[in-house]
């Protein structure tokens, strides 16, 4: 997929590196219980992939136009952890420091966010993530997804008692998404 300024793909090899270097990064995991060495990382590109495999879409590669710089992902992938909501497609991105601030999250969510409702068919789509992270919240938010606070949760993947385990959850449906686009909801 491509948008203004982002190439959405499938992962290459040459993406392991800087993704490692993203996802090591203390700012950039800052709101993640760790950041990841090499072969947690390397590890987590292989489920990505093995979902794309499996459901068709998943957390693109995200690429710039106009350099061909691995920035990050953004996509859509699948939570089934033990909560309320789940099973739930969620949205999801995350980007190297240097891709902060630009718009780029948003812009590449709003095509994955196209994708789930005009390809894989969804009526739902839910954005997660821990109350104190500000920035991406404010992607959410930008998106026109909503939050209620009866919604947010502790997360089960994260350990009690740490900070990062209390969630807030964001939901947006197809109709109100489509609204958001210019686009007539369907009957």
């Amino acid at each position: 997929m491509e948008t203004e300024r982002l190439i959405l793909r499938r992962w290459r090899q040459d993406d392991r590196g800087p993704f490692a270097a993203l996802n090591a990064d203390p700012e950039v995991m800052e709101h993640f219980p760790a950041v990841l060495d090499r072969g947690r990382s390397d590890a987590m590109v292989d489920r990505i992939e093995s979902a794309f495999g499996e459901h068709g879409y998943g957390l693109w590669a995200l690429e710039l136009r106009a350099t061909g710089e691995f920035i990050g992902f953004a996509g859509l992938a699948w939570q089934t952890f033990e909560a309320r909501f789940t099973p739930a497609l969620e949205i999801g991105w995350r980007l190297a420091r240097q891709a902060w601030g630009h718009g780029y999250a948003s812009e590449a969510a709003a095509a994955a966010l196209d994708h789930g409702f005009d390809v894989a068919g969804r009526q739902e789509i839910v954005s997660l993530t821990a109350v104190g992270n500000r920035r991406s919240r404010a992607v959410m938010e930008r998106l026109g997804m909503t939050r209620d606070p009866a919604d947010d949760f502790e997360h089960p993947l994260v350990p009690e008692g740490h900070p990062l385990r209390a969630h807030v959850l964001y939901r947006v449906g197809r109709d109100a998404w489509r609204r958001r686009r210019g686009v007539t909801p369907s009957p």
